[in-house]
């Protein structure tokens, strides 16, 4: 069990945390085999897909938190049997190796199918590593160019490379390094998306934006992951502590009004906003409860280290927000708390909503997305002492 970060959590924490892994076996009996990806607002009916794409381990890490929740021989039985769909995308050419097999196998306690997966993982990560960039490349599993860098190309990795050994380490610093000095300016504003040309050296390109939201919200997570490594931060402590802080984690020495700091200038989103836009510069646009999620869990990892107490208080109120306004059945599931549409279909309990895979393209933008559960219910489960939120 791990402790709850300065004891915060009371029951709302524990009744969220049971609606989202109840429905996590409604998802299962719904969708069998294959990955769940998005879910209609409304129905809760799941778009699927056969290998999982990037989302697969976010799936696999949910089933594990359930198996760990109930105890059920069941539940680990059915964790274990998603873990080993992942097994193939061991070897595949993509950066996004750390969101599939570091999250679907971190919290497989006791599971040596997962161990063993996970281990295979990190030595064909490591063998990708590229010396002369100076990190694993985005890789050509999803078509486009090869030799890029993204922001989603650093969460997972570091953790999953850490755990190869000191060169794996090696890599690991090196890999985020690159990520935090392409993508997180010294005002905090991102660029986080980077193509490589031999030729010219590095080159910022304009998809993802820089106002993406979960941008922003996973070179946080890549960056308290590598703080609150088990064996000893990967990279330099203050330039990481230093990094957060920009990328919007609270200054140590929180004053009375750290969870509503005054906006500045160069305020990033996250700081301003408990759930941020999709796009920082389209804030009248969809809200993504997804990069709200992951950045109440990387603060969580962040308020293991000492004189952090601002990134928990301020975890515990994005959880609650994303808890009491956006999860179905158990409060408004809506930003404005308005009662839904008279015959309107009511949602089953659980989803996460307002979730926005992709702005640009109008993909699922108000939707409970498979990767904004995962990161709730392991912010919740942290709240309430079901896991450490180091350990995944």
């Amino acid at each position: 069990m791990g402790e709850r970060p300065g004891g915060m959590a009371d029951g709302w924490a524990g009744g969220a945390l049971d609606a989202v892994l109840g429905r996590v076996a409604v998802t299962l009996a719904d969708v069998g085999p294959r990955f769940p990806l998005s879910a209609d607002p409304g129905t809760g009916t799941w778009t699927t897909t056969r290998r999982g794409s990037w989302t697969g381990g976010f799936w696999a890490g949910l089933l594990w938190l359930r198996a760990r929740y109930t105890g059920d021989p069941a539940d680990e039985a059915a964790a274990e049997a998603c873990t080993a769909r992942l097994a193939d995308w061991a070897d595949a050419d993509t950066a996004t190796r750390g969101l599939i097999l570091w999250y679907g196998t971190a919290l497989a306690t006791g599971s040596a199918p997962a161990d063993a997966l996970r281990a295979r993982s990190a030595h064909a990560c490591l063998t990708a590593f590229d010396p002369e960039l100076g990190l694993v490349p985005w890789g050509s599993a999803f078509g486009g160019p090869r030799l890029l860098a993204r922001a989603d190309g650093a969460p997972g990795l570091v953790p999953l490379l850490a755990s190869a050994g000191p060169r794996g380490r090696e890599a690991a610093a090196a890999h985020l390094h690159r990520h935090l000095r392409l993508c997180v300016g010294n005002d905090g504003r991102l660029a986080p998306a980077w193509r490589h040309d031999p030729a010219t050296g590095w080159h910022p390109l304009a998809e993802p934006a820089p106002g993406w939201s979960r941008g922003r919200a996973w070179l946080l997570l890549a960056a308290a992951d590598a703080l609150t490594h088990p064996g000893g931060a990967v990279a330099c402590s203050d330039h990481l502590r230093a990094t957060a802080t920009r990328l919007g984690a609270p200054e140590p020495g929180p004053t009375a009004d750290e969870a509503h700091p005054a906006p500045t200038s160069h305020a990033p989103p996250p700081a301003t906003s408990l759930v941020p836009p999709a796009d920082a510069s389209h804030p009248d646009g969809p809200l993504d409860t997804s990069a709200a999620a992951i950045t109440a869990v990387a603060l969580l990892k962040l308020a293991t280290q000492p004189g952090q107490e601002a990134c928990a208080r301020r975890a515990e109120a994005v959880l609650h927000r994303l808890a009491t306004a956006h999860l179905t059945g158990t409060g408004t599931a809506s930003e404005t708390g308005q009662a839904p549409t008279a015959g309107a279909p009511v949602p089953p309990p659980g989803m996460l909503l307002d979730g926005c895979h992709d702005a640009v393209t109008g993909t699922a933008v108000q939707h409970e997305l498979i990767w904004g559960d995962f990161f709730l219910a392991l912010g919740l489960a942290a709240l309430t002492g079901l896991v450490d939120p180091r350990e995944a």
